[in-house]
């Protein structure tokens, strides 16, 4: 069904989802799910948004039968892997690409996915700063190259200056960072034809000044207003206190298994896309948290 007016906010995140249906159907349900939820927010009473809601809820509990077997669906900590992977993929190919002086509609929609699916993370709890600000800087990046390809005028490779808001008038476009994101985006999402961005064996790893993120802190995940009965991880055998032992003595709280346990899906993520630094680094932290208690 058509997305009525008073849900237009969500139009960006139905789009990736409908992308990326058959490419990485992990990311079509996250973005699917992230809508829904955002719409319940915003409309869930007028008869137009009841008929968009129903469909999004029909669709997301038979997506997750016909994927029960699939873990990035049905385990929270292996989604979030998933999805931050894929969209720091997307992030770090377009910002290369940039860096390099290479300005087209791949790149303004690598920019673009890479943000809608930074949003997207919001649903797995508190996001790390870094992610927070890659956000930023890629939903801006998309508006700024798009906006120069429009008007004829050359992009300044790479950051301008040390906040998107540093960037204000940088070669002369009329976009402005900090004005509205959403009218940003309409503005690349009306063209008649977009070029889906790179699949994702043809996206090179690029070096960030910052460095890829660092997976965030476990926090309490934000309460969800729908969620299509969604396992939670198995408990963790605790002691009466509610500490673990190790086989070194040392005494490890749920919520320091439960960070080791998301080191590891974030390592057998890295692998599903042929990164084995990050996942040696992954599991290294994972094994460090384990051995001494101390995170690193």
């Amino acid at each position: 069904p058509p997305c009525p007016a008073s849900l237009k906010q969500i139009q960006h995140y139905l789009k990736a989802a409908t992308e990326h249906e058959t490419r990485d159907p992990v990311v079509s349900y996250w973005c699917r799910l992230f809508a829904l939820q955002t719409a319940l927010k915003i409309d869930k009473k007028s008869d137009e948004a009841k008929v968009l809601l129903v469909k999004l809820m029909d669709w997301l509990e038979m997506e997750k039968k016909a994927q029960s077997n699939n873990e990035a669906i049905t385990n929270d900590i292996a989604a979030q892997a998933h999805v931050e992977n894929y969209s720091l993929k997307l992030f770090m190919w377009a910002d290369e690409q940039d860096r390099n002086g290479v300005f087209n509609k791949n790149v303004v929609k690598a920019f673009y996915t890479a943000g809608v699916l930074m949003d997207v993370l919001s649903l797995f709890g508190e996001q790390s700063e870094d992610i927070v600000a890659n956000c930023k800087y890629a939903k801006w990046k998309a508006a700024y190259i798009h906006n120069c390809l429009k008007n004829g005028e050359t992009p300044i490779p790479g950051p301008v200056g040390e906040n998107p808001e540093d960037n204000v008038g940088a070669s002369g476009s009329s976009f402005v960072p900090g004005t509205n994101s959403n009218e940003a985006n309409e503005s690349i999402t009306s063209e008649e034809k977009t070029p889906n961005e790179p699949a994702s064996n043809d996206i090179e790893f690029a070096k960030f000044p910052a460095g890829p993120p660092a997976p965030t802190e476990i926090t309490q995940p934000v309460m969800e207003i729908y969620n299509p009965d969604t396992p939670t991880p198995s408990n963790v055998t605790t002691s009466s206190e509610g500490l673990m032992a190790t086989v070194t003595g040392v005494k490890l709280d749920p919520s320091q298994v439960t960070k080791a346990q998301k080191y590891c899906k974030f390592a057998a993520s890295a692998l599903n896309y042929d990164d084995v630094g990050d996942a040696v680094n992954y599991l290294h932290k994972a094994l460090r948290l384990l051995e001494t208690g101390q995170d690193s």
